[in-house]
């Protein structure tokens, strides 16, 4: 029900594999850590042991971490702490080390950078959750401490960034500009002034099947760490009204019974795929206060999900329930199949239909 998108990152001299979940919502990358373990989650790979580079407490890297709040460094020997929390209130806490990232460009040649990331020794997980079977949170932000800015700053990359999830687990993420689509992309600049260090598109309108929800003015965050998407209170009841309006007499029933997620919907036999229930819902829509023709689409592959009892569940949850306040956040659920390109350097963020089977032809 619940899936992870993680990519394999090799680490360390010999490099050791590990899977880390692709997130564009935090900047820390991190690792699930042996130093020892005061709480390691269960995870494909045993803990990272770190090498003596550790990063230190005066390091800028350090005090872009523990922004706002300034740091007090006793020493120069200090190491440098962190914590991370997520907003499903998981949560790392560690020590920030430094090793080498072997990297393949595209044409076949291997970068070496030396990065610096979190080593975790203690982490939590929501009670209710299921915990992600990955080593550590690839954080793609746009923080300092972020892989990208690092790789960006030691001129091994352009400052762009990219994931193309297919809705079958497939995919790919790239860094830098050599995977993005020469057409067919709708770019929309990026809102810096909002919410700050979080890929921001300003604001959007809600549309259901062509038809104005009258809910406008909503902020709108991308963030692939998210698994679900997230509406604020308001879109949330809204968009529920309508596609509730939308599926009266088309023999569905709510499933009151089914709790794989909050809103469920059962018909006369247990649905196999999406494609089931494909010409019963509509798509939803959101439009771009500052770009007139800019839409964002979810087709009902983008926001439904079939349980293991075959009925059909709403993947847009409300965010007023775990503490969004008025965020709209787009999740994996809605990126399945489409290339989406975060591009700090021109400030815009792009997205087309795309086959995350394959590479695209650079």
């Amino acid at each position: 029900m619940c899936r992870y998108y993680h990519v394999t990152v090799n680490i360390g001299n010999p490099p050791k594999p590990y899977w880390l979940d692709i997130d564009t919502g935090s900047d820390l990358t991190w690792l699930q850590c042996d130093v020892p373990c005061v709480k390691c989650l269960p995870a494909p790979h045993r803990p990272y042991k770190p090498s003596k580079d550790l990063v230190a407490c005066t390091d800028p890297l350090c005090a872009s971490i523990h922004w706002p709040e300034t740091l007090d460094c006793k020493s120069s020997k200090d190491q440098c702490d962190y914590e991370v929390q997520y907003a499903d209130h998981g949560s790392s806490l560690g020590l920030m080390v430094r090793d080498w990232f072997p990297l393949q460009y595209i044409n076949g040649s291997v970068a070496k950078p030396h990065l610096a990331f979190g080593c975790g020794y203690n982490q939590e997980v929501h009670s209710s959750m299921d915990p992600p079977y990955t080593d550590g949170v690839l954080g793609l932000g746009l923080g300092k401490s972020s892989i990208l800015s690092q790789l960006n700053e030691l001129g091994i990359t352009r400052n762009i960034v990219g994931h193309c999830l297919g809705a079958q687990g497939d995919g790919f993420l790239f860094f830098g500009n050599e995977l993005v689509p020469s057409s067919g992309v709708i770019w929309t600049p990026m809102s810096t002034t909002e919410i700050d260090k979080h890929y921001s598109l300003g604001t959007a309108e809600l549309y259901v099947g062509g038809k104005a929800s009258g809910i406008k003015d909503l902020p709108i965050v991308f963030d692939s760490g998210s698994t679900y998407t997230y509406f604020s209170a308001k879109a949330y009841k809204a968009l529920v009204s309508m596609l509730m309006n939308d599926i009266k007499g088309k023999q569905l029933k709510t499933a009151n019974d089914d709790k794989s997620l909050p809103l469920c919907w059962k018909g006369s036999k247990p649905f196999k795929s999406v494609q089931d229930v494909k010409n019963i819902f509509k798509p939803i829509m959101l439009s771009f206060a500052k770009s007139k023709y800019v839409r964002f689409q979810m087709d009902p592959e983008a926001y439904l999900i079939i349980s293991e009892r075959g009925n059909a569940c709403l993947g847009i949850l409300n965010g007023s329930e775990v503490g969004l306040e008025n965020i709209n956040l787009i999740g994996d659920i809605s990126f399945h199949d489409k290339i989406i390109i975060y591009d700090n350097e021109k400030q815009q963020i792009g997205w087309a239909p795309a086959n995350c089977k394959k590479l695209p032809k650079s």
